[in-house]
């Protein structure tokens, strides 16, 4: 599966980056926290580490959900020669849905988690629609084992069709790339925008673009299993 792996390695990189950089709450915390606690640079990439390799594990998980149900086709012998037909149209079917599901939850503003510092130093985190005021008494204080819970509970969910593909494939080398190029990736991505917080350069502005982040990632798996399906990629 040499030249379709490639196209889920390049959607892996993408989910992973998109992701990671339209979402702040995946690095505003980790600057606003060393900052208002003098971290040096090392403890500050240690925390970084932490919690972003919780965030890919559980997204991870969410993706062996998928690879088990794409073993499971390798099991029945009358699907035996269509099987990679039938994970390139899961990736598709899964891409549009989750891509409307994205487009839906845009739409609704439905609340999400933001975090907030104050000026004595103590970071809250809350749930928050755009262009919503929202109560102090609705703010919870966060600690770096607070930070690392949150992003454990807060999976990537575009991992259940990429490793259910190479997985109806019986390709265990594909799924083991896959779950190492989507955690480089998305580990690469969080330091990178924590250094550039932390030593004072300026974001791209992303909070129009957060509220499409799962539709842009549904996008991204849609166009691959089109390609795949269609246009024999």
């Amino acid at each position: 599966m040499g030249q379709e792996l490639q196209i889920l390695i390049t959607a892996a990189i993408t989910i992973a980056c998109l992701h990671t950089m339209m979402g702040p709450d995946h690095y505003l915390p980790f600057i606003a926290i060393a900052k208002a606690r003098g971290w040096r640079f090392g403890k500050t990439l240690m925390w970084v580490i932490i919690c972003g390799c919780g965030h890919v594990w559980s997204s991870v998980l969410l993706g062996l959900g998928g690879a088990a149900l794409g073993w499971s086709i390798t099991k029945v012998k009358w699907l035996e020669n269509v099987r990679g037909g039938i994970a390139g149209w899961a990736l598709l079917v899964f891409g549009l849905l989750y891509g409307i599901w994205g487009l839906i939850r845009a739409y609704k503003n439905i609340p999400h988690k933001h975090f907030d510092t104050y000026d004595d130093g103590s970071i809250y985190v809350y749930e928050h629609k755009h262009g919503v005021a929202v109560q102090s008494s609705e703010r919870h204080k966060v600690t770096p084992w607070v930070m690392f819970i949150i992003f454990l509970l807060g999976p990537c969910e575009p991992m259940i069709p990429l490793l259910f593909f190479p997985a109806a494939k019986s390709s265990m080398y594909g799924m083991v790339i896959l779950i190492i190029v989507y955690t480089f990736f998305t580990l690469l991505t969080m330091i990178t925008m924590v250094v550039i917080g932390y030593v004072g350069l300026g974001f791209l502005k992303t909070d129009k673009l957060e509220r499409y982040m799962h539709a842009l990632g549904g996008l991204t798996l849609f166009i691959c299993g089109a390609g795949m399906v269609f246009l024999e990629w």
